[in-house]
């Protein structure tokens, strides 16, 4: 019985995820229409040489597909320097309100590209921006300049001087007060 496909199964996943890691960090949502054709036809291509000999074989290199997938997941978990090569890490795009252009350059990014990304987070000036960076799966992390962060429930407290979760209108609180006096009196009664 020949059992070559298997090392073939091997080789086309390796030679996949090269060739797709080279294509660059988006996920199907923001990939073009010619990423996605291509990326489809890699997967067409890497299938076909497999899966026209044999439907057994077809579903065996599928099997093997998945066992792959949790193999490099486990990898990727266990060693950090195999996540790097596999997933790649996050570039700094914006520092200290600043477009950092050879980052923009190395990914393969316009300027357009990032403030597009940047308005559909709501912001609107990269100088609010302290950091912000394209992760591995293409989507935009960032941090907030400090005068440009939006005032939480602990700010107002820290300005009106009040303890954490007191109430400022205090309205139920007498009735509170009062429900557990009656309780206490009942109890001695």
């Amino acid at each position: 019985m020949d059992l070559s496909w298997i090392w073939d199964s091997f080789f086309l996943i390796i030679i996949a995820m090269v060739l797709l890691r080279i294509a660059g960090r988006k996920s199907i949502a923001q990939m073009s229409v010619v990423t996605t054709v291509i990326i489809i036809s890699i997967g067409t291509t890497i299938v076909q040489p497999i899966a026209n000999h044999s439907m057994y074989k077809a579903v065996g290199s599928a099997a093997i597909f998945i066992a792959t997938l949790f193999i490099i997941e486990y990898l990727q978990v266990k060693f950090n320097w195999f996540e790097k090569i596999v997933t790649g890490t996050s570039k700094i795009v914006v520092e200290n309100g600043h477009i950092v252009q050879e980052n923009l350059r190395s990914l393969r990014m316009t300027v357009d590209q990032l403030e597009m990304k940047l308005r559909e987070k709501g912001i609107s000036n990269i100088a609010d921006v302290k950091n912000a960076t394209l992760e591995s799966n293409g989507q935009l992390g960032y941090e907030l300049m400090h005068h440009a962060k939006p005032l939480t429930i602990g700010d107002l407290e820290k300005l009106l001087g009040l303890k954490q979760g007191e109430d400022p209108n205090m309205l139920f609180q007498e009735v509170k007060q009062n429900r557990n006096s009656q309780s206490v009196e009942s109890k001695l009664q």
